[in-house]
């Protein structure tokens, strides 16, 4: 079916037909031990529009064994038949692109153009570590003549993978791919506001030649089925995505059996604009990096640092190509699509009014709103705050909407200050024509990732991670690798 009748499908009748409701283990879709549902958002309707599986530390139990069953034969496999079922996987996702973008978007919200971004890059996910599977090697060791010394990379076992529910899809592939390809078996808990495309992607996986077993996706609440999954002791490596507060609470179920963690957590990313840069390339730059997904994205650049001599243009040119984006729901490819939730909107709405009170000035933006259509939805609107000042909570606290707070400083040495002056250190970016003025700040902000001249500029091969309150290990790139492999020394004397 095409993307189009989809949509017409989802209109016309609410529903659409074969979304998958129970978990996938050991191979199959199979229900919840204890047979309980619960039900999953249409944000931009804000209704529920499909059931799934309401899972507990028993439907855990049954995942975790399967995958350690599983665990012996895959981690043996020739790497190079495993980086052919991942080649087979993007092609599958490729093929049903449409089907996957349209549940995407239904089921987080946002924009189905954001929503087929997702979608292709999860091809390119598993394209990338499909070829990097056969490439996974280790060194020799010069100790010696009488003397053979030799690592190798073995598979860490088990990996647990706590999806969010802002990139469902994407981040899911980004965790799960290089996990795969290094040999090691999956139990994934997708966010249970977007439970459906990890279920879907697990599904397109054992159609394209993973054992059953290697891949395993279990649904329900983080307290549920979370909690069980990251502190279950044949787990032997967490990858995370989420709030700081959960994260550290992975860390702390996980420390008892001495499991490795990758956090990927908050952020409060700031997006530097010094008085040379090209303003046009800033604007493009900054609204991508605000309002894409609605601002829901722990590496949005929510904080605009900007040079008191060019920030009045900035911030007049921002707010009218801010007033001029149009919200609605994720289907009919709005410029904006809704916030994930009731209780999501409510915090963000609680962010800006609380500013509004305390004097903030508000440059455009600043109310909640709903798809122009329909009337209905969770959906805030795209919104500026002016001239904050550094203390204040639009500054220091992640707000995880479209909400743009602008700090305005005087020369670098004060833009690298404010660029540094929160707990958070995911990504940056920076707007200067000057190459040397770039790459001091690129080196003197503390972040993970630094970005010059083009917010989000990189990709699948780039790592990407956070420091200080945003976590802690890298996604994405070779080094991902890393998290799913352990090195082994061998020595041998070979004279007699």
């Amino acid at each position: 079916m095409t993307t189009d009748a989809l949509i017409a499908e989802y209109f016309a009748s609410g529903p659409l037909q074969g979304l998958p409701q129970d978990h996938f283990i050991d191979g199959a879709f199979t229900r919840a031990v204890a047979n309980r549902k619960m039900d999953t958002f249409d944000p931009g309707a804000a209704r529920a529009f499909h059931s799934f599986a309401a899972g507990d530390a028993n439907d855990i139990d049954h995942a975790v064994a399967a995958a350690k069953r599983a665990q012996r034969a895959w981690g043996r496999m020739k790497p190079s038949a495993r980086g052919a079922i991942l080649q087979r996987t993007a092609q599958l996702i490729r093929a049903e692109a449409g089907r996957l973008a349209v549940v995407e978007s239904l089921d987080s919200g946002k924009t189905l153009t954001e929503a087929e971004g997702d979608v292709a890059g999860a091809a390119r996910c598993f394209d990338y570590y499909a070829g990097a599977a056969d490439k996974l090697q280790g060194d020799s060791f010069p100790i010696g003549a009488d003397y053979v010394a030799f690592s190798s990379q073995e598979p860490v076992g088990v990996t647990a993978h706590i999806i969010p529910w802002n990139y469902p899809l994407s981040t899911a592939a980004r965790g799960i791919a290089p996990a795969l390809a290094a040999g090691c078996t999956v139990v994934a808990k997708p966010a249970e506001q977007t439970p459906l495309t990890a279920l879907m992607l697990a599904d397109i996986l054992y159609r394209a030649g993973l054992p059953a077993g290697v891949c395993n996706v279990v649904t329900g609440t983080g307290i549920e089925v979370g909690s069980p999954l990251v502190a279950h002791p044949d787990v032997r490596h967490v990858t995370f995505t989420g709030s700081v507060r959960t994260g550290i609470g992975v860390m702390q179920a996980a420390a008892p059996n001495v499991t490795s963690v990758v956090l990927e957590l908050g952020g409060k990313s700031p997006v530097v604009v010094m008085a040379d840069a090209n303003l046009e390339a800033a604007i493009e730059g900054i609204l991508g990096a605000i309002y894409e997904n609605a601002g829901q994205i722990c590496s949005a650049g929510s904080r605009l640092v900007v040079e008191r001599a060019v920030h009045q243009e900035l911030v007049d040119r921002l707010a009218t190509r801010a007033s001029a984006l149009k919200p609605g729901h994720g289907l009919r490819r709005p410029d904006v699509g809704a916030l994930n939730s009731a209780a999501h909107l409510e915090k963000v709405a609680g962010y800006v009014e609380a500013a509004k009170a305390r004097g903030i000035a508000i440059a455009a933006g600043g109310a909640r709103t709903v798809d122009p259509q329909s009337g209905q939805g969770w959906f805030f609107q795209p919104t500026i705050l002016d001239k904050v000042t550094p203390e204040d909570p639009v500054i220091q606290e992640e707000i995880f909407g479209p909400v743009l707070s602008v700090q305005v400083v005087d020369g670098e040495e004060e833009a690298v200050a404010a660029a540094n002056g929160t707990s958070f250190g995911l990504v940056a970016g920076i707007y200067t024509r000057d190459f040397a003025t770039a790459h001091r700040m690129a080196r003197d902000i503390d972040a993970g990732q630094v970005y010059i001249n083009e917010y989000f500029a990189g990709g699948i091969e780039v790592p990407f991670g956070g420091n200080k309150l945003s976590g802690f290990g890298r996604e994405k790139g070779l080094e991902a690798l890393r998290s799913y492999t352990r090195v082994k020394s061998v020595a041998a004397k070979i004279s007699e």
